[in-house]
C-alpha cells in the first residue's frame, strides 16, 4: 500500500505535472490523442473530435495515430524542454483503445526515453491491462472512480459496455465499480502510483465520494482529485441537456474536506483537454497542430533536455531554501497569528512573474507563520 511520501515515491512524482503541485510550476505534459472511443458512457462527457474552443476533458482538435503522436511528442519535446510527461488520456478511454495507446508509448520510449509515459482510463479494462502498462514502463495511471455505490453510479452512468452487452442502471455500474477497484489494487500491488479522478456532481455523489476517498485510499492510491462538473448547455452531455448544474466552490470545498484523513487531495487540476499541450497553466495545443507539427523540423536531443531539467532542479532548490528562509523570518515577525491571502499570478517557474494585468488566472494562497 502506497501511504507516507518517502523519498522514493518523491522521486517518481518530482516532475509529474499532476502528481505534484510544486512540480507543475516547473514541467510541461502533454496528451496525444490516440483513443477515440469509450467503453461506457458518462453522463458529464460528450466528445469532440474536431473542437478548438472547449477546454474539458474529451475535447480534442485532431485525432491522431500513434506515428502522428510520436511524431508530435518530438517536435514539443524539442520546442518546449519543460516537455517531462506524455499523457493517453482520451478523448475516449485509453484502454478501450489499447492497441493505438500501447503502440504510441512504445514509440515515445524508443525514441524519447526521458519522458515520462503515464495514462488515464475509466477502469472498465484495466484488470487485464495491468501487465502490459506495467511492460510498457508506465509508472502513473489515472482512474476515474465516482461513485462507490451502484445505484450512485446508475445516476451517473447511461451505459457500460462489457463482456459484448451493454448494461444499463446499477447492473452495469455495479461491474465497473468492481473492475476500478480491482484494477487499483493490482495496479498498487505492482508498485505503479495511481492518482483517482471523481467528478463532484452536487446531489448525486457528494456522500458517496468520501466513501471513495477512504477506499481508495486503503487500495494503494497515492492521489485523489475531486473535480467540479463541467455542465455548461453547450457542451452538449446528458447532465447538461437535464440541467444538472455543478457545484459551487464552496460545495467542491466542502466534500474536500470532508476527506480529511482519507487520501492525499489534488487540489491544482486544470481539468485538461485531451490533446492538452504545456503546462498546467499555459496550455499551448494550438501551436502544435498536425499541418503544423509535420513543418517543424525534429531538434530532439535528450542531452540538451537533461541539461535543462538540471537547471530546472537547481534553480528549484534555490526557490526552496529562499521560501524556508522567508518563512522563518515571518514567524519570528509576526507571531504565530499571523493569516493573510494572497493572489499570485505566474508564467510558471515558481515566480511570481507575470503582470495582473495579462494573467489569465491567479493562484490564491493562504499565508501563515508555518508556511503557504
Amino acid at each position: 500500500m502506497i501511504g507516507e511520501v518517502t523519498p522514493a515515491l518523491q522521486a517518481k512524482v518530482r516532475t509529474h505535472p499532476c502528481y505534484s503541485e510544486e512540480a507543475h510550476h516547473h514541467y510541461a505534459r502533454m496528451h496525444a490523442a490516440v483513443a477515440p472511443g469509450c467503453n461506457i458512457q458518462c453522463n458529464y462527457c460528450n466528445r469532440k473530435y474536431d473542437c478548438v474552443n472547449e477546454s474539458r476533458p474529451g475535447v480534442v482538435s485532431q485525432l491522431l495515430t500513434p506515428d502522428q503522436a510520436a511524431m508530435k511528442v518530438a517536435a514539443v519535446a524539442s520546442r518546449i524542454p519543460q516537455l517531462s510527461v506524455l499523457g493517453i488520456a482520451g478523448p475516449g478511454d485509453a484502454l478501450a483503445n489499447a492497441e493505438n495507446t500501447f503502440e504510441t508509448l512504445r514509440l515515445v520510449r524508443l525514441r524519447m526515453p526521458d519522458i515520462l509515459p503515464c495514462l488515464a482510463t475509466n477502469g472498465l479494462a484495466l484488470p487485464e491491462n495491468v501487465d502490459r502498462i506495467v511492460d510498457a514502463g508506465v509508472e502513473h495511471v489515472t482512474i476515474t472512480i465516482n461513485a462507490l455505490d451502484p445505484e450512485v453510479g446508475a445516476r451517473i452512468y447511461a451505459w457500460v459496455r462489457y463482456g459484448g452487452r451493454r448494461l444499463r442502471g446499477a447492473e452495469g455500474a455495479r461491474i465497473l465499480i468492481e473492475r476500478q477497484l480491482l484494477g487499483l489494487q493490482m495496479l498498487a500491488d505492482r508498485g505503479v502510483l495511481t492518482k483517482v479522478n471523481s467528478v463532484l456532481v452536487p446531489g448525486v455523489n457528494d456522500q458517496d465520494l468520501v466513501e471513495v476517498n477512504r477506499e481508495v485510499k486503503a487500495r494503494g492510491a497515492f492521489l485523489h482529485n475531486i473535480m467540479p462538473l463541467l455542465s455548461a448547455p453547450e457542451y452538449g452531455t446528458i447532465f447538461g441537456k437535464a440541467g444538472q448544474r455543478p457545484p459551487t466552490a464552496r460545495e467542491l470545498e466542502r466534500v474536500q474536506d470532508a476527506c480529511a484523513g482519507g487520501a492525499n487531495l489534488m487540489r491544482h487540476c486544470r481539468q485538461c483537454r485531451a490533446d492538452a499541450v504545456g503546462l498546467l497553466c499555459d496550455d499551448r495545443c494550438g501551436e502544435f497542430t498536425l499541418d503544423q507539427v509535420e513543418r517543424m523540423p525534429v531538434l530532439y536531443n535528450i542531452d540538451t533536455r537533461r541539461a535543462f531539467h538540471r537547471r530546472v532542479e537547481v534553480d528549484r532548490e534555490a526557490q526552496r531554501v529562499a521560501a524556508q528562509t522567508a518563512t522563518t523570518a515571518v514567524a519570528a515577525q509576526a507571531g504565530p497569528d499571523l493569516k493573510l491571502r494572497a493572489a499570485i499570478a505566474t508564467r510558471g517557474t515558481g515566480r511570481i512573474n507575470q503582470h495582473f494585468g495579462h494573467a489569465k488566472e491567479f493562484s490564491i494562497y493562504q499565508l501563515a507563520a508555518r508556511g503557504a
